[in-house]
C-alpha cells in the first residue's frame, strides 16, 4: 500500500479517504457569492462553512470563526464517514474534494487557539497532521 505522500506504507494502514466533489457549492463560492448565502442553500458544504469561519477569523471575530468551523468540521466528518472512513486514516489535501473539510478543520484549529481552547487547537492540527502530513503547514496551523 502507498501514503499519500508517495510512500509505502508498512503497516497496511487504510486507503485514502477521497470525498466527493461538492460541485455546487465550489461553484457558488467561485462566482464570489456571498459564503453565508451558500452555506444557507448548501448546509452540508464543509467548504461553504469553511469559508465563512476562514472570513470571521479574519474580521477579527474568533468566536464567529469557531462556530462557523466547528459546523464545517462535523458536516465533513458525516461526509468522510459516508465515503468509508473509519476514524483514521489519510485524508489527502491533493484530493480537492478534501480541502473543504481540511479547511474548516485548521479553521477550528486556528480559532479554538484564538479563543484559548488550547487542548482542542492541538487536537485539531494533530488531526490535521494524521490525515495529511504536509496540510498544517499549507493552512498556516503548524505552529498552533
Amino acid at each position: 500500500m502507498t501514503t499519500s505522500s508517495g510512500r509505502s506504507d508498512l503497516l497496511g494502514g487504510p486507503p485514502p479517504t477521497k470525498l466527493t466533489l461538492d460541485p455546487a457549492a465550489a461553484k457558488a463560492l467561485g462566482t464570489g457569492e456571498d459564503p453565508e448565502t451558500v452555506a444557507g442553500r448548501f448546509p452540508d458544504s464543509s467548504l461553504a462553512w469553511a469559508t465563512l469561519a476562514e472570513r470571521s477569523f479574519d474580521a477579527g471575530n474568533p468566536v464567529a470563526s469557531y462556530a462557523y468551523a466547528r459546523t464545517g468540521y462535523h458536516r465533513g466528518l458525516d461526509q468522510l464517514r459516508r465515503a468509508g472512513w473509519r476514524g483514521h486514516g489519510p485524508i489527502p489535501w491533493s484530493h480537492e474534494p478534501n480541502r473543504g473539510f481540511l479547511r474548516a478543520l485548521a479553521a477550528l484549529a486556528r480559532a479554538a487557539s484564538a479563543i484559548g481552547e488550547t487542548e482542542e487547537a492541538t487536537r485539531c492540527r494533530d488531526f490535521l497532521a494524521d490525515s495529511d502530513p504536509e496540510v498544517a503547514d499549507i493552512l498556516g496551523v503548524k505552529d498552533i
